[in-house]
């Protein structure tokens, strides 16, 4: 279990509160030009068979953080009916900003893995995440050789539920490979911006990102973007390796940074 709320101080960002148990903690919080960047630290292998792990965002009114973490989130074996999951809530009250930028997700060899994420947003604030999902060590050989993935996502405005997503994937089920479904492809990446601040504008930024992103030789990426219900920006890509979506990821968020909240890129992060 991990919480943690931010909060805003003479222009800064903080942390207000915390709270966490192992295997997972915050590692470092540094500031970062008004904002507050958090790297999160796992201590374990990775998630094991049965693990849980509840993570608890808040950020107060003009809050500003950035959260990734330290490493890829290893997803280890899983004996049958069994399996781990993590839950994320994000709590955003009105101004307030979460850019939440993990690394890739990596499934090993007969993992199951449940992944839920809860948004809940009011006036004038902005949530976006970047993920990217791997079908196992493919350096050992490992390829879609999970058991499932089950990948949620679920988007409130006040009360209101603007988004919701469902994504289920069991390799051994279903025909991957085939054409209309994965076909050659084998990585998956999603970038997600929602905001009331949103516009059509925005998603014009976004698109001519995609259109010139250059694809790195070896590697071919396919990728699309649309406006969601209400307040939103859903951009999905797909790729044969983890690092083109990385930098397709990377591209993308600093255009919303720029675009939607007039934000540098974060050099940190940067090479």
């Amino acid at each position: 279990m991990l919480r943690a709320s931010f909060a805003s101080s003479r222009g800064q960002t903080i942390i207000g509160k915390k709270y966490h148990t192992a295997p997972i903690k915050i590692a470092k919080a540094f500031p970062l030009e008004g904002q507050l960047g958090v790297i999160v630290m796992d201590v374990s292998p990775g998630l094991l068979d049965g693990d849980r792990y509840e993570m608890e965002w808040t950020a107060e009114n003009a809050a500003h953080a950035m959260i990734t973490n330290q490493s890829y989130t290893k997803v280890h074996p899983s004996t049958p009916n069994r399996g781990s999951s993590m839950l994320q809530t994000f709590t955003l009250e009105e101004g307030a900003v979460i850019e939440h930028m993990p690394e890739p997700v990596m499934l090993y060899k007969d993992a199951a893995f449940r992944n839920e994420s809860i948004v809940r947003l009011k006036e004038g604030s902005a949530w976006m995440q970047a993920d990217v999902l791997c079908p196992g060590r493919t350096l050992r050989g490992e390829r879609f050789d999970y058991r499932s993935y089950h990948n949620s996502l679920s988007v409130h405005y006040g009360e209101e539920l603007i988004f919701s997503q469902r994504q289920r994937i069991e390799p051994a089920k279903q025909a991957i490979s085939a054409p209309g479904c994965w076909d050659e492809m084998t990585h998956l990446a999603a970038f997600y911006l929602f905001s009331d601040l949103v516009s059509r504008a925005h998603l014009e930024q976004l698109q001519e990102k995609l259109d010139s992103f250059e694809a790195p030789a070896g590697h071919k990426v396919l990728a699309g973007a649309s406006m969601t219900h209400r307040f939103g920006i859903a951009v999905s890509a797909a790729s044969t390796a983890a690092w083109p979506l990385q930098q397709l990821m990377q591209e993308l968020w600093q255009t919303a940074r720029e675009g939607l909240l007039g934000k540098p890129p974060l050099r940190f992060l940067q090479g």
